[in-house]
């Protein structure tokens, strides 16, 4: 039997504890009833739970790995990058409550249907076909935004959030990159990428907070979380 427990110093955070004695992180579900990837559903007394995949989704790797910097809370705005199919976006939409706001930008046809789909019964994300290079194409977002996450495989990583940042992250808001080294080179040693893409984010203007390696759930990554301007 799973038993469920509250994360006293995260707003919106469970956890699973597994019959093997392992635990996961766990998010209440906005939408009862309803599953986004077959993840495992827990129920206690009249909450639903949806436990989170740490082989799947790259943030409930961090937090097993020990994020600290966690600026996730009921009524915020987060503009994702990359949201795929919305693996981790369903799992942030449970966080942020019924009155946040999840902008989920993705650019690839095919996972976008997926993404239509989740976000047509979660009615705080709002899909956005673009290219997070350009952020520029995607003026539509009406707000600053509390939170900033990225996972786009592309070069350039670190350039591609300090970008949008600019136009979109509040002075003092939270930053999160999954940096996969060989999206960026794949000859060059990924602690050498890792170092260059930290050095990039903290000349534009963000204080690292937190720093990690993600294996084993994810080979060649690095997570960062990151504060971004004068507010620090």
């Amino acid at each position: 039997m799973i038993d469920i427990s509250e994360d006293k110093n995260r707003s919106g955070l469970f956890w699973a504890h597994m019959d093997v004695g392992a635990k996961r992180p766990a998010t209440m579900n906005l939408v009862p009833g309803t599953t986004v990837y077959n993840e495992q559903i827990v129920t206690k007394g009249s909450s639903e739970f949806r436990v989170w995949d740490p082989y799947r989704s790259k943030l409930a790797a961090a937090l097993l790995r020990g994020l600290e910097a966690f600026a996730f809370a009921p009524r915020i705005s987060v503009l994702y990058l990359g949201a795929s199919s919305g693996t981790t976006a369903s799992h942030v939409s449970d966080l942020l409550g019924s009155e946040g706001r999840l902008y989920c930008v993705e650019f690839a046809p095919r996972v976008m249907r997926d993404l239509v789909q989740v976000c047509a019964t979660r009615k705080n994300m709002i899909p956005i076909m673009a290219d997070a290079r350009y952020p520029e194409s995607y003026r539509q977002i009406p707000e600053l935004v509390d939170v900033l996450y990225q996972d786009v495989a592309q070069p350039n990583q670190a350039k591609i959030l300090v970008e949008n940042a600019k136009r979109f992250l509040r002075s003092g808001g939270t930053a999160y990159v999954a940096i996969k080294a060989r999206s960026i080179d794949v000859v060059a040693k990924p602690t050498r990428i890792f170092s260059r893409e930290e050095k990039t984010l903290t000349q534009s203007g963000f204080t690292v907070v937190d720093r990690f390696s993600l294996d084993p759930f994810s080979a060649d990554h690095v997570f960062l979380s990151a504060i971004y301007g004068e507010n620090v």
